[in-house]
């Protein structure tokens, strides 16, 4: 062949791996990717649908469970760096009651530099062996929203990475099987800061996938209304590339601006329509930054209600 073909037949197969490439990381709205068949040995994956959780602060399980009329599967708990979540009554309660426990693992006060120099190492260790001892498969979600105000590790992805291989490896090292590692973005990146998908972990890594996105309402000037599609539509086409299945870790409509009980009724149809990798969607039940709660009105706890009864989330 002369150097002339050569070099087109080069050009030609660059530009095909190219578009190909391209092809692959369609970040369009509209995006839907395949479910892939590897994801139903992930770790905690239903058989069909999703799994539905809930933060319980407007009230007690008992009490939020009775106003629902189910029992979601999932209850989403923070903790700080120091604290050993995995002895708390809280996780032993759910196990026993047949809950999977979310543990949302905070770093507050935390020099990623010490996580990764090995400073905090006999701490992990124990938080491993307290782990592994709870012999029940748990969500670990930790450091979540790095790419948002949290900027976990000062906004260094690299950095941040490190500490979540860190920690990770701890736990592997330990024997900790049972541990279902979430990597979990804010559904929208801090300006001028690295965007979310610069602070993944590696697939070897992370078993789910996540992301944290509210409907802000209107009663500020800088937010509009914000479907449940609108909220997730484009973290959702960055985290699927992974192939991995995702969780909603946090989420939650405000009433000011629209029809809350209607965002809450378009939840199931999204997710069947347009989110089919989404496999866990949490609830942010609590009076907070804005009305999060379920029952901010009579007629936004009828339709959670109607959502909690939808066979898609297969509750009890």
């Amino acid at each position: 062949m002369s150097y002339s073909k050569f070099a087109s037949a080069v050009l030609l197969m660059v530009a095909f791996i190219s578009c190909k490439k391209a092809d692959s990381q369609d970040n369009s709205p509209d995006t839907i990717p395949a479910t892939p068949a590897a994801m139903a040995n992930v770790p905690l994956v239903p058989a069909r649908g999703a799994l539905l959780g809930h933060y319980y602060g407007a009230g007690t399980i008992t009490e939020t469970d009775n106003s629902i009329g189910k029992h979601p599967q999932i209850h989403l708990s923070y903790y700080g760096w120091s604290d050993h979540w995995a002895t708390e009554n809280v996780t032993k309660e759910d196990v026993v009651q047949g809950r999977i426990p979310l543990i949302n693992w905070e770093p507050f006060d935390v020099k990623f530099t010490d996580i990764v120099s090995g400073k905090y190492d006999d701490q992990i260790r124990q938080q491993a062996d307290e782990a592994k001892a709870i012999q029940h498969q748990f969500f670990l979600d930790f450091a979540a929203e790095m790419n948002e105000e949290e900027g976990w590790g000062g906004h260094n992805p690299a950095l941040y990475i490190q500490a979540y291989r860190h920690i990770h490896d701890i736990f592997v090292q330990r024997g900790v099987t049972n541990a279902v590692w979430v990597w979990c973005p804010n559904n929208v990146d801090s300006q001028g800061a690295p965007t979310a998908m610069q602070y993944y972990p590696g697939d070897q890594y992370v078993d789910w996938v996540g992301a944290d996105g509210y409907n802000w309402g209107t009663s500020e000037g800088d937010h509009t209304w914000e479907s449940f599609y609108e909220v997730f539509r484009d973290i959702y086409a960055k985290i699927t590339v992974t192939g991995k299945p995702v969780i909603i870790g946090e989420m939650a409509a405000d009433e000011v601006g629209g029809d809350k009980a209607g965002w809450i009724a378009q939840v199931v149809p999204t997710l069947k329509d347009k989110f089919p990798a989404v496999k866990a969607v949490v609830w942010f039940d609590v009076e907070k930054e804005r009305h999060w709660q379920i029952g901010s009105s009579q007629q936004a706890l009828e339709a959670y209600r109607k959502l909690a009864k939808e066979g898609y989330f297969n509750l009890k």
